[in-house]
């Protein structure tokens, strides 16, 4: 065990990263398990105070900034000063909502809420790690790590999600082979659902209104029956799946997405 706790407070020792979306639950769990690992973090989102609360609790290691991840002149300079502040960007993670809309029919859906999750998730993505992947390509080495929840492989009642997961990606694996030669990786992490970041309200942003702590407790369970380990993955869990992706150890991984679903569907 004294090995492994060695292992796991050096294995990003040096490294800066960047978080975008690292307000939520689950950004503020692999912002911590990036500091705890030796990195210097930068927290990016719309919502300060979720950010400050998010970076306090992470460590000292860990700054944040107000930043709309859909600006692409934002996102250009927001990569342009943490150079400036930190020499360089090693890992990007981009974890930043979509507004899906979930629980409605493919034919009664709007075109609205079906496009909008595609849209904007596209967008964000691509501004992000092009934005890494620009500075990493010129210092000759980095990673650009994506989620989502792999339901491109088909999910259905998910509305536009599946559609916006699969360009994802693809954007990621295109961006794999284009970077590769640079020294630069690109890879993603599908979850499927993380229970313990669920919540009456993230629910309810996504279409899920009218819950209790004790629905969401019965949803958590319905979940964990579909996994073939029956167990859903949790926060540390893609955390630390993040963490390992994001360092040396993992040099010989990119162009492709971590099916971490406890086994929701097999790949």
């Amino acid at each position: 065990m004294q090995n492994r706790s060695l292992l796991n407070n050096t294995l990003l020792a040096g490294k800066v990263a960047v978080v975008y979306g690292g307000g939520g639950a689950l950004g503020a769990g692999i912002a911590k398990a990036y500091a705890d690992a030796g990195a210097r973090v930068f927290l990016a989102g719309r919502t300060e105070a979720s950010l400050a609360k998010a970076a306090a609790e992470a460590g000292a290691s860990v700054a944040y900034d107000v930043l709309d991840a859909l600006d692409e002149d934002a996102v250009e300079a927001h990569a342009t000063s943490v150079i400036e502040r930190a020499g360089r960007i090693d890992i990007s993670v981009n974890l930043v909502p979509r507004g899906d809309w979930h629980g409605v029919p493919l034919t009664e859906m709007s075109v609205e809420d079906y496009t909008r999750p595609v849209v904007r998730g596209i967008t964000c993505q691509f501004l992000t790690a092009r934005a890494a992947a620009r500075r990493m390509a010129a210092q000759g080495s980095g990673v650009i790590l994506s989620l989502d929840s792999g339901s491109a492989n088909g999910s259905p009642m998910m509305g536009g999600t599946a559609a916006a997961d699969g360009a994802t990606d693809a954007l990621i694996r295109q961006l794999a082979q284009e970077v590769g030669p640079a020294g630069v990786r690109a890879c993603g992490i599908w979850t499927a659902g993380v229970t313990d970041s669920l919540t009456p309200e993230k629910l309810a942003s996504t279409g899920t209104t009218g819950l209790d702590e004790a629905a969401v407790d019965g949803i958590r369970s319905h979940l964990d029956s579909l996994r073939m380990t029956k167990r859903s993955p949790r926060i540390a869990d893609i955390a630390a799946l993040a963490t390992f992706l994001a360092s040396d150890a993992a040099a010989s991984i990119t162009g492709t997405w971590i099916n971490a679903t406890a086994g929701m569907f097999a790949s």
